[in-house]
């Protein structure tokens, strides 16, 4: 075994060597690798010669090469000399600042901030990367002005201290108010501080300083987005945006600017109205629209510029809530008796007189309460003592003029229009009304019965009048009746004239008329006459022509008819024999008309005469019960058979 190790010593050392190669090279060269995600932070344990190598009192990075914290890094790399017996090197990680984020700077060394101010100003150091250059270039200890935003920084954490914080966002319809934490003083009488530009919306602290921006609140304000701002240098307050409704102005009040000329004149005795940008009530105000107003500086009194409804009126209100104060009015009349009324005034705010009206009032609630509800409810209070209720009542329109004209000419004084007053709901004592209710009653009753009076008179004036006129119908009747049977006599007489004369007339015409009809009939007569012989005669002349032919067809008929029946009744004969075949032929159509055979009473007789005499009978009879056509047919055969045949029989009949 230890032939073995002698052997392979050399192999036990390459092997220590790759191991601790680190450390080999550090203690031979005094190298140092420095990883390129890191950064190196030196201290120097000692220094050989010198007594100025020590830091100064106070100094903790040491800047020369004193010993101690070293203010210079090593970026990655590879380096010598660094001799681990006298320095020591830790490797630290890059500052990431991440997306939406500052990172702020706080130095452990440097010189003093100056009295008054409690943040360190911004001087060059490459973003805090370089310790060196910014304690040469006077940076102060403490926090710091600047800040490093989103990305990798090789930052000393031994001189610095870096944290983390959100950047600021302000929201849509949204305005940031700022308030500053170092700067110069605010000025006397003064409580926002002045307002200075370029420090881009504060975000730029060091150049805010630098152009005399003071401390406090400030008169800019910030609006939506996003900003970086140091947290240490400012704070913010978010609050909505200035909003100003359709039918209202904004009259802005300001508490800073410094003291402008009034631009109202002498006339107007109630507050300094000035430009804007000064401090006061400013001339122009605001119209419909949104505005990024500091609250905290100035303030914006809404005046509406639209007809303005106000009610004295216990149980109604209208939207703007000016009048939710006023009540209804309670006035006591001439008489003694007390009463309510309600009340309605209409008033007009001009935009060129809202800002008279805001310095003179303060705002909107303050000139109902100061001018309007004393002015009205004085003014009918006044008028109700001067009259009875009655008196009131009835003349309630005219009362309303009069109130009218009476406020207007009031409120000019005031810089604002009345429009119209209205007179509400009037309410009596009760008792008086129950009292002038039954007066009323009984003033209704008495009209009501001279009403019923009066009908009665003319009724009965009608009933005459209607008497009067059925006997003038009477009358008028009579007169008619005269006049009709003059008129008819009259008529009558001239009828008989005109008739006598008529006849005379109608005789001559009639006998005229006679004669010519009379030859009209003779013509039509001969015409007929004419028409009926032609018509005849072309009637006998066809009909004899169908009879002929009739005739021809008739005859065919029969003789084919009688010569085929003959035949056929002569085979009959020659089979049956002439008396079987009568009687067959008698049975045959009593059979078919339905004839009773037998009778009810049966006669016999003796022999063959007797027989033959009584069968002779029967056969009478019965041909008697036959129908006339078929009797005919039979007897026409009986003859045929009887009859003996010649040759003739052979010839048509």
């Amino acid at each position: 075994m230890e032939s073995l190790i002698l052997n392979y010593w050399w192999v036990l050392v390459a092997l220590m060597c790759i191991v601790l190669y680190k450390y080999i090279l550090r203690f031979l060269f005094g190298m140092v690798i420095v990883p390129e995600d890191r950064i190196g932070l030196i201290t120097k344990k000692f220094v050989l010669f010198g007594s100025d190598k020590e830091l100064p009192d106070g100094r903790i990075i040491a800047v020369k090469g004193e010993a101690g914290f070293q203010g210079k890094t090593l970026a990655p790399g590879l380096y010598f000399g660094m001799w681990f017996w006298q320095y020591s090197v830790t490797m630290e990680q890059f500052t990431i600042i991440p997306e939406g984020q500052i990172g702020l700077i706080m130095a452990k060394d440097g010189a003093e901030i100056p009295t008054g101010n409690i943040l360190g100003q911004r001087v060059d150091s490459d973003n805090y990367q370089d310790a060196v250059k910014f304690l040469e270039n006077g940076g102060q200890r403490g926090r710091q002005t600047a800040y490093i935003t989103s990305g990798s920084y090789r930052i000393n954490t031994m001189l610095f201290q870096v944290s983390l914080t959100n950047m600021i966002r302000i929201q849509e319809s949204m305005v940031g108010i700022v308030t500053t934490l170092d700067g110069l003083p605010i000025e006397a009488n003064q409580i926002a501080g002045k307002l200075v530009d370029g420090h881009n919306n504060f975000q730029d602290f060091d150049a805010f300083i630098k152009t005399g921006g003071n401390r406090g609140l400030q008169p800019q304000v910030i609006l939506a987005g996003s900003y970086n701002l140091n947290p240490w240098a400012i704070q913010m307050e978010e609050i909505p945006m200035t909003e100003i409704a359709i039918g209202y102005v904004g009259v802005v009040i300001s508490f800073i600017g410094q003291d402008g000329n009034d631009l109202t004149g002498a006339d107007f005795k109630h507050g300094n109205i000035v430009g804007k940008g000064s401090k006061g009530v400013w001339l122009e105000p605001l119209g419909p629209g949104k505005y990024p107003i500091n609250k905290y500086i100035m303030k914006v009194e809404l005046v509406p510029t639209t007809n303005l409804v106000l009610n004295w009126a216990s149980a109604r209100s209208e939207a703007h809530n000016l009048d939710k104060n006023l009540s209804t009015i309670t006035v006591r009349s001439k008489d003694g008796f007390p009463f309510n009324l309600d009340v309605a005034q209409i008033i007009h705010v001009p935009t060129t007189e809202a800002p008279k009206v805001i310095a003179r009032f303060g705002n909107m609630v303050n000139l109902v309460s100061q001018v309007l509800e004393p002015t009205i409810g004085n003014y009918f209070r006044n008028s109700a003592q001067d009259s009875d209720v009655i008196a009131f009542l009835s003349t309630r329109k005219e009362r309303q003029e009069s109130a009218k004209e009476h406020i207007r000419k009031v409120l000019d004084e005031y810089n604002v229009n009345a429009v119209d007053t209205l007179i509400g709901d009037i309410v009596p004592p009760e008792s008086l009304m129950k009292t002038l209710t039954d007066r009323k009653l009984a003033e209704e009753e008495q009209k009501t019965y001279q009403t019923q009076k009066m009908a009665q008179e003319q009724r009965q004036g009608m009933e005459k009048e209607t008497a009067i006129a059925d006997m003038q119908k009477d009358i008028v009747k009579a007169q008619q009746s005269v006049e009709i049977a003059e008129r008819t006599a009259s008529a009558t007489v001239k009828k008989s004239e005109g008739d006598a004369a008529g006849v005379k007339l109608a005789v001559g015409a009639e006998a005229e008329a006679t004669k010519m009809r009379a030859h009209a009939e003779a013509e039509a007569t001969k015409a007929r006459a004419q028409a009926d012989s032609e018509a005849i005669k072309l009637r006998a002349s066809a009909q004899a022509e169908q009879i002929s032919l009739t005739g021809s067809a008739e005859a065919g008929k029969i003789l084919a008819v009688g010569k085929s029946t003959a035949e056929a009744y002569e085979l009959a004969v020659k089979a049956l024999g002439g008396e079987n075949f009568t009687r067959y032929k008698i049975t045959e159509e009593l059979s078919k008309g339905n004839v009773k055979l037998i009778p009810d009473v049966l006669i016999g007789g003796n022999g063959n005469n007797g027989g033959s005499a009584m069968d002779g009978l029967l056969g009478l009879k019965l041909m008697e019960l036959m129908d006339p056509e078929k009797r005919k047919e039979v007897v026409k055969a009986v003859e045929i058979i009887e009859k003996p045949k010649t040759k003739k029989d052979d010839i048509n009949p």
